[in-house]
C-alpha cells in the first residue's frame, strides 16, 4: 500500500554493536506469499532435466565463488566470527553446491523381482521444503539444505534467523544472477514465532528441515505432526572430548580450545565437556592452560583474529551466569574491553558430571574440565546426557579407539581428531541431538519421497 509503514528489522555488528543494515521484515501474509510463489514454481523446476539442473547449480556454485570476498567479510561482520573462518565457510557452500551438481542424475532407483511383472523405485521431489537456518553459521547451514533440496527438484522458502539475515539475502540474489528460475529460491525474514511458526504449518509445505536448538526442534516438530509433515531436526549437543592417558597429550590438549571456543563456542559439535583420564589430569591441564591464553580473541576483520564476540548482549548474560555462583573457573583467557560482545573464554575445572555447567549446552566458551577413571566410566559420562551429536577419542591403542567409538551414543565422531562436517560424509545426532541427517549422499534421502512402481507383463 502506498504510504504504509514497512518494519524493519535493525542488523547489530556484534564487534562493534553498531547498526549493520535494517531488514525489511516478513510477516504471516508475507511468508504465504513466498509459499505459493514456491508453489508455482515446482512443476517447472520439477521438470527441468536433471542434466541442465546440474548446470544451473554449477552455475550457482561459481557466482558463490565469485563472490567469496564480499560474502565472507558480510558474513564475518554480521556473526561476529574471524574473517578466516568465514572464508572457510563460503568456501565449503561452493563445495556443497558443487557436489550435488552430481545429484540430479544420480537420483537412481532400482529394479526388484517380482512375479508378475516388473518392479521399480523412483526417487521424486517433495515439493515446497521450508529452511529454517540458526545465527551461529547461517551461511555454511543454509547451503546443507538448500543444495541437496534443490538438486532433488523441490523449490525453497528459506527463513534464515533475525539476527543474521544478510548472506541468505545475497544467496537469493546470486540464485537469480546465476539462472535459478524465480520463485525456487524465497527469502523471508521474520521472527520464528510468527513467519518460521507459518511455514511449520502451512498446507503447501511439505518438508521443514531446522537447524537450532533442542526446545524450538520440539516445538516444530509437534506443529509438524498435525499435517504429518516431514521434518529433519539439526538440535543442540554437549560434546564429549576423551582424553585418554596413553594419548599424545600435548596434541590433545592444543587442539582442545579451538573445539569448543571456535565461533565463541557458538556452536552445537563444540566439545564442551572434556573428559580427562584422572592419571593425565595434571599433565592436560598445564598443556591446556597454554593453549588457552595463547587464542587470540579480538577483531572478525583482522587475520589473527581466533575468536569473535558473543552475538548478542542477551547471548552474552546468559553465558555469563555459569560463571556464577561458585564455578571452579580454572583457565581464563582474555577479551577486548568497550563495546562489542567480549566474553573471555574460560575452563571449569574439575567439574562433577552432575554440575549444571557439565550437562546444559552453554552455546559460549566456556568448557568444563571432567576426569574419569577408566574406559567404563568415561563412556558412562559421555553417553550420560539428553544429546548426543558429536565427539572426540584420543588415544594411541587403536583397540580401545574403535570400542569407545561405537559405544558412544553420538552421530558423529573422530578419534585424535576434533572435526565433525565434511560434505562428502552424513553429519546428524542421537537422541535428543535431532532426526535425519545433513551433506553427503545421505542428505537427498530427505528431500524425496521413494515411490514403488510395478508393472505387469501377465
Amino acid at each position: 500500500m502506498s504510504g504504509a509503514k514497512v518494519a524493519t528489522v535493525k542488523v547489530i555488528e556484534p564487534a562493534t554493536e553498531g547498526v549493520l543494515a535494517e531488514v525489511a521484515e516478513a510477516g504471516v501474509e508475507d511468508a504465504d506469499r513466498a509459499v505459493a510463489r514456491a508453489k508455482a514454481a515446482f512443476p517447472a523446476w520439477r521438470a527441468v532435466t536433471p542434466g541442465d539442473r546440474a548446470k544451473l547449480l554449477r552455475r550457482f556454485a561459481a557466482a558463490v565463488a565469485d563472490n567469496a570476498d564480499e560474502l565472507a567479510t558480510l558474513e564475518a561482520r554480521n556473526v561476529g566470527k574471524p574473517i578466516s573462518d568465514a572464508r572457510g565457510e563460503v568456501g565449503m557452500v561452493v563445495d556443497v553446491f558443487n557436489y550435488y551438481t552430481g545429484a540430479p542424475e544420480r537420483l537412481l532407483g532400482s529394479t526388484i523381482p517380482v512375479a508378475g511383472g516388473v518392479d521399480m523405485t523412483f526417487r521424486e521431489p517433495l515439493g515446497v521444503v521450508a529452511l529454517i537456518v540458526p545465527w551461529n553459521f547461517p551461511i555454511a547451514i543454509t547451503s546443507w539444505k538448500l543444495g541437496p533440496a534443490l538438486a532433488a527438484g523441490n523449490t525453497v522458502v528459506l527463513k534464515p534467523a533475525g539476527l543474521t539475515p544478510l548472506t541468505a539475502l545475497e544467496l537469493e540474489r546470486l540464485a537469480l544472477a546465476a539462472g535459478i528460475p524465480e520463485g525456487v529460491l524465497n527469502v523471508v525474514v521474520g521472527a520464528g514465532r510468527t513467519v518460521g511458526e507459518r511455514l511449520v504449518e502451512h498446507p503447501d509445505v511439505a518438508k521443514v528441515a531446522f537447524t537450532g536448538s533442542t526446545d524450538v526442534g520440539k516445538r516444530i516438530g509437534a506443529l509438524a505432526a498435525a499435517s504429518i509433515k516431514r521434518v529433519t531436526l539439526e538440535l543442540g549437543g554437549k560434546s564429549a572430548n576423551i582424553v585418554f592417558a596413553d594419548a599424545d597429550i600435548d596434541k590433545a590438549a592444543a587442539s582442545a580450545p579451538m573445539a569448543v571456543f571456535g565461533n565463541a563456542g557458538q556452536d552445537c559439535c563444540a566439545r564442551s565437556r572434556i573428559l580427562v583420564e584422572r592419571t593425565a589430569l595434571d599433565r592436560f591441564m598445564q598443556a591446556l592452560e597454554k593453549a588457552v591464553k595463547a587464542v587470540r580473541v579480538g577483531d572478525p576483520l583482522d587475520e589473527k583474529t581466533e575468536m569473535g564476540p558473543l552475538i548478542s548482549a542477551d547471548h552474552r548474560a546468559k553465558v555469563a551466569a555459569y560463571l556464577e555462583d561458585g564455578a571452579k573457573v580454572a583457565i581464563r583467557g582474555s577479551a577486548p574491553s568497550g563495546r562489542g560482545f567480549w566474553f573471555a573464554p574460560a575452563v571449569l575445572a574439575p567439574v562433577d558430571p552432575r554440575d549444571r555447567a557439565a550437562r546444559e549446552e552453554i552455546f559460549g566458551p566456556i568448557v568444563a574440565v571432567i576426569p574419569f577413571a577408566d574406559e567404563s566410566e568415561a563412556v558412562r559420562i559421555a553417553n550420560d546426557t539428553i544429546y548426543g551429536l558429536s565427539g572426540s577419542v584420543w588415544t594411541t591403542n587403536a583397540g580401545r579407539a574403535f570400542r569407545v567409538a561405537r559405544a558412544l551414543e553420538t552421530g558423529t565422531i573422530s578419534i585424535n581428531s576434533n572435526t565433525s562436517v565434511r560434505v562428502t560424509t552424513p553429519f546428524g545426532g542421537f537422541k535428543q541431538s535431532g532426526i535425519g541427517r545433513e551433506l553427503g549422499p545421505n542428505a537427498l534421502d530427505h528431500y524425496t519421497e521413494l515411490k514403488n512402481v510395478f508393472l505387469s507383463t501377465g
